[in-house]
């Protein structure tokens, strides 16, 4: 069977076919400690498991409007007004069956072939590989260790040209748990205005921030019309499994962006919706005490690296990754992942997997136990100096 040639584009999320490396270890008797995956190892909380239980119960295993539920939609519009210091209303939300629906359908809509996309490097996989999907240009914005993995704002200006259609922020960072000071992300947003470009501001991990508070590029004078807020309930509410994310954009893309839901995936699971429901309207005790309990292991994860000869770990401001440099260990990054992984039994991504700035270090996701991580750094300790 000939695949179309566009496939040949579409990349991958290197962090599940390394699960299913580590799983296929796992069933051949190795212990193996998982690193790898970027979810949050909680438990979603009890009433939004049992709200969306009653709401399988009570019915709604149904189509609903593919841009979402309009009382959830309200509740996404009041959440993002009072944290991000904005005026939405539910005309500027839709929701869709996780936050990866959201990149791919403001691309689509968005970019046109030989259109450039300026995107973070190291970043997620995923905004690389839609942007090349779509026959968009890919234009890397990297991200410097000298600067805590965040841009140099001169050196991106230099980037744009009058084929620049969108620019893709991701505050704070995956996979290098970088926060964009907010200087940076005024003098980004003077940009995106005075090059009538749109943004795409992802803040999955928004509630995953250590220090200082979130600040949302949206918030900036003039730049709420041409912004497209990602985020969801994956990863601050542990619901990777229940799909369910949502944007929040200028109200002229509603209507596209609803019709490629349409044409795509219909609708968003009712019931989710009502669990998501919940979770915002909620008790938030569980999802501020799952951030504290990260915050203590970034602290063990970052002192344990660094005092293993030839890792050097800055300390991420958010989300729940670590992005080590292990060129003095003598290694490539790749090399490294694949050997730490089949003879320590620790899985990890190698640097390169969020772009060619990655090369050179390591991603370690710590939504592990404590127990757990002090064994990985233990058999890293002894995987580097065997080397």
């Amino acid at each position: 069977m000939k695949l179309a040639q566009r496939m040949s584009r579409l990349g991958t999320e290197t962090a599940f076919e390394v699960l299913a490396k580590a799983r296929r270890l796992e069933a051949e008797g190795m212990n193996v400690i998982h690193l790898e995956i970027g979810e949050p190892d909680f438990e979603s909380p009890e009433n939004v498991v049992n709200a969306g239980s009653d709401a399988i119960v009570n019915g709604y295993t149904h189509y609903g409007p593919s841009p979402g539920f309009p009382e959830l939609r309200d509740r996404i519009a009041e959440e993002i007004s009072s944290t991000r210091g904005l005026s939405v209303t539910s005309d500027n939300v839709v929701v869709t069956p996780g936050g990866k629906p959201i990149m791919f359908f403001a691309i689509l809509a968005l970019v046109d072939q030989g259109d450039e996309v300026l995107y973070p490097n190291p970043g997620f996989p995923i905004y690389e590989s839609m942007i090349e999907f779509v026959g968009g240009v890919p234009v890397p914005m990297q991200l410097h260790e000298s600067s805590a993995f965040n841009v140099d704002v001169d050196e991106i200006a230099a980037q744009i040209t009058d084929r620049t259609k969108l620019m893709i922020v991701n505050s704070p960072n995956n996979p290098c748990g970088s926060v964009i000071p907010v200087e940076d992300l005024e003098r980004l947003a003077n940009l995106a205005k005075e090059h009538d470009i749109v943004v795409l501001s992802d803040e999955i991990y928004n509630r995953f921030l250590y220090e200082g508070e979130h600040h949302s590029i949206a918030a900036f004078p003039g730049m709420r019309d041409r912004t497209i807020i990602l985020d969801g309930f994956s990863k601050s509410y542990a619901m990777t499994g229940w799909r369910i994310g949502y944007g929040v954009m200028p109200q002229e893309l509603v209507e596209p962006i609803s019709r490629l839901a349409t044409n795509s995936v219909s609708c968003t699971a009712s019931f989710t919706q009502i669990a998501a429901l919940e979770a915002l309207s909620g008790p938030q005790e569980s999802s501020y005490s799952m951030v504290e309990e990260f915050k203590k292991r970034r602290d063990i994860i970052v002192g344990g690296l660094n005092d293993i000869p030839g890792i050097r770990c800055p300390v991420p401001l958010g989300a729940f990754y670590v992005f080590p440099s292990i060129e003095d260990t003598g290694m490539s990054s790749q090399h490294f992942a694949d050997s730490l992984l089949s003879e320590a039994g620790v899985a990890s991504l190698a640097g390169e997997s969020f772009g060619r700035f990655g090369n050179g270090y390591i991603r370690f996701s710590f939504a592990n136990s404590t127990e757990n991580l002090e064994s990985a750094l233990e058999r890293i300790r002894k995987f580097v100096r065997s080397r």
